[in-house]
């Protein structure tokens, strides 16, 4: 197609405004945030990644400290599991740490999953721990500080954990903490102008149909149900099959339960993958592979195509079809866990300076 009116969409042009007031926030703030890195693997992504966040930390004033486990034959396996805990369990008990990061995978599914929830709630930039996944998939956006309070007491290596006594305190609510990634992928929807900001906050997404090619736990399943809570039709796709996530409905009968949010429902679909495509506004890909790649023609003219992966799951020829592309999130992703180490920061300032003010 000549004169193509594709716009590329960077990560670093949705993060800059982000990074820009975590620098000014870190700036005023003594002693400055402190964010712990856990490697207890020799994997080269792993590596990677612990040295471009050790980097993007400096850069807008937090505080970094890797902590490197090895296996206790020097070999080039994983660390011992009991250490990687251990180590989890002491940052969780040290006030001096405002953060604390896992470079996973690790063991596996189940041992890792083991691991995230052994950080604690007032500790965990990633959002994995249960007390925010429970929150996110209930799209429940704000959370009692008294929750995160006792969760800390119990996390701890140490029964004196700073925040476990404040469990009877009167506190204002919390905004929860969201993974990293799929919170990257709903800023760069909103950069992108795909979120309408004249509705109401908690349907903006509404009227749009999203494709989201990755059903992971750690981004695929959490971005799907963001996007629909927010009022999107969300064709989740894995594997094992294509299923749809749309918002579940509030009660028409007139009753009222308090535990109630309208959150999402997930059913299956008889539609394929070029069915999905075909009537999706918003394609969002994350397939670790080389191999794989959306055949441009049987995207949606218009259609707003983000790529998270590291290999590039749209064909060259993507802006022929696309009005919006993003080939890559990774800035983005690195400044929403440093947005989200600022806010655990003030949450733990919050209950500390309730604790000190109890008679």
């Amino acid at each position: 197609m000549e004169g193509s009116i594709c716009r590329t969409v960077t990560g670093e042009a949705v993060a800059s405004p982000f990074r820009q007031a975590i620098i000014a926030a870190a700036s005023s703030q003594t002693p400055k945030p402190k964010l712990v890195g856990i490697l207890a693997t020799s994997s080269a992504p792993s590596k990677a990644y612990a040295s471009w966040t050790e980097k993007a930390c400096h850069a807008v004033g937090i505080e970094y400290e890797l902590r490197e486990l090895k296996p206790e034959d020097g070999g080039e396996g994983p660390a011992n599991q009991a250490d990687v805990e251990e180590a989890i369990l002491e940052a969780n008990a040290n006030p001096n740490v405002h953060g604390i990061m896992v470079y996973y995978p690790i063991f596996g599914i189940r041992q890792d999953g083991y691991l995230q929830q052994a950080v604690s709630p007032l500790k965990d930039v990633e959002g994995l721990n249960f007390t925010w996944l429970f929150s996110l998939y209930h799209n429940a956006r704000f959370i009692d500080p008294r929750k995160l309070a006792g969760a800390a007491g119990v996390l701890s290596s140490e029964s004196t954990a700073p925040a476990a006594s404040i469990s009877d305190q009167e506190g204002t609510l919390a905004k929860a903490i969201l993974p990293c990634t799929p919170l990257a992928i709903v800023k760069t929807l909103e950069h992108c102008q795909v979120y309408n900001v004249l509705l109401p906050y908690g349907s903006r997404a509404f009227g749009k149909t999203i494709t989201v090619i990755n059903r992971s736990e750690v981004v695929g399943r959490p971005l799907a149900a963001l996007l629909s809570n927010d009022g999107a039709r969300v064709f989740s796709v894995d594997l094992d099959g294509i299923q749809e996530f749309t918002r579940r409905k509030a009660p028409t009968d007139g009753t009222t339960r308090p535990s109630f949010h309208p959150h999402h429902v997930v059913q299956s679909t008889k539609l394929t993958l070029e069915e999905c495509l075909a009537i999706s506004d918003v394609v969002v890909s994350g397939v670790p592979s080389k191999s794989y790649q959306i055949k441009t023609d049987n995207l949606k003219e218009g259609v707003v195509a983000i790529n998270f992966s590291e290999s590039k799951n749209f064909e060259p020829t993507v802006k022929e079809k696309a009005s919006l592309y993003c080939p890559g999130i990774g800035k983005a992703t690195i400044v929403m866990l440093q947005r989200n180490l600022m806010r655990l920061r003030d949450y733990q300032d919050q209950l500390a300076t309730s604790a000190s003010a109890k008679p």
